[in-house]
């Protein structure tokens, strides 16, 4: 049985039917993550492969998987996020030069480095036989030191830094003690752990289009700005009562990242050495936000209601999961506010880890359904 259900519902104007083209060649790269679509990059440059566009916006990019996949098939990409380590594999996998020789030679200097003990062992590197849980074996982090410290002094600039360590976040993203995310850590070592810690050139593709990467808040991102395209997957909060807001931060999940790409040695917090500006009250997204408003909506609701009328697009492709705070008919009603719904593409698939995990039993869905729904509209 198909489980990919795509419903025509209405269009101002016909759509030409031709023959959809096969997107399997498409491959993009990225750290584990969450909000990762890799499982539904085809269903996305599916449900848009007939529209006139060429300039894109990717407008909560985080791995910056859709925005690689949207650069190969030749579209103009604006790649906008809030965090500095999505920016900085966007920077690497959209604007780079294609000088492959000369970035192999930077990866293999940084390969030969010698390890050391320095502020990432001190805080995030633990001894193969000690009992406290750190996300990498010591032998990691020291390796993780010298070459953060050397990329640092090579004075590269934006686009080679960028390169750089986003090749060194996917070789710790292989030797990682973790779930995929940085808010707890395994009691005992993975198997992947015990793996020394080695760069290599990140999957770099030769794209057709002019590419724009745009770090900052959404509503900030989109002023001043026109797209023929705004794909939008907001970090929806949970959908559970029960579930608190701590939980679905995605600056707390990923905040060795940050640190990674800052390298600025910053205050830390809590059992897993969290960065201090990643506290809930410090770093929580609206588009996290779990909580109604005076008039009983769900101010996460109103965001992307706010966001879908402000963008300049004359199309907009909103993803979400079912496990996320709106239902789908809340999402119609807000798309239908704006435009003429064309398409809606309903995508039913085994959860991940991410998804799956729960932290109390009292967080256990009493379903095992999920599905994926990109609601595609036209303003």
């Amino acid at each position: 049985m198909d489980t990919h259900l795509s419903l025509e519902l209405k269009s101002s104007s016909p759509v030409q039917q031709h023959q959809v083209p096969d997107f399997s060649h498409i491959a993009t790269q990225g750290i584990k993550y969450a909000g990762s679509k890799l499982k539904i990059i085809p269903q996305i440059l599916k449900a848009i492969v007939e529209l006139p566009i060429k300039t894109v916006l990717d407008g909560f990019s985080g791995s910056t998987r859709v925005s690689q996949a949207f650069s190969q098939v030749g579209y103009d990409v604006t790649s906008s996020d809030i965090s500095y380590w999505s920016e900085t594999c966007a920077r690497a996998y959209l604007q780079h030069q294609s000088k492959f020789k000369q970035y192999q030679e930077l990866i293999d200097h940084l390969n030969s480095l010698s390890g050391y003990e320095g502020w990432f062992t001190t805080h995030y590197g633990a001894d193969v036989d000690t009992d406290i849980k750190m996300p990498f074996q010591k032998k990691n982090t020291m390796k993780l030191d010298a070459i953060r410290d050397e990329i640092d002094k090579l004075n590269l600039d934006e686009v080679d830094k960028s390169i750089a360590i986003t090749s060194l976040m996917l070789a710790l993203d292989a030797v990682d003690s973790t779930l995929g995310h940085f808010s707890s850590y395994l009691a005992k070592w993975s198997p992947r752990s015990y793996n020394n810690l080695y760069l290599k050139l990140p999957m770099l593709k030769t794209t057709p289009g002019k590419h724009q990467v745009v770090r900052g808040d959404i509503f900030d991102s989109i002023k001043g700005r026109k797209f023929d395209l705004a794909y939008f997957d907001p970090p929806y909060g949970s959908n559970n009562e029960k579930m608190p807001p701590s939980r679905v931060r995605y600056a707390s999940y990923y905040h060795i990242w940050t640190t990674v790409v800052k390298n600025d040695k910053p205050t830390l917090f809590g059992k897993v050495n969290r960065r201090e500006d990643t506290r809930d009250a410090i770093a929580g997204s609206i588009f996290e936000e779990f909580r109604k408003n005076e008039s009983g909506n769900f101010i996460a609701m109103e965001a992307i209601r706010k966001l879908i009328q402000n963008v300049e697009a004359q199309y907009v492709l909103l993803s979400y999961s079912s496990g996320g705070r709106a239902t789908k008919q809340e999402l119609l009603s807000i798309l239908e506010e704006s435009g003429n719904i064309l398409k809606l593409v309903e995508i039913d698939y085994k959860k991940n880890i991410m998804a799956s995990m729960s932290w109390t039993n009292q967080w256990v869905s009493s379903t095992d359904e999920h599905k994926e729904f990109l609601f595609l509209m036209e303003k």
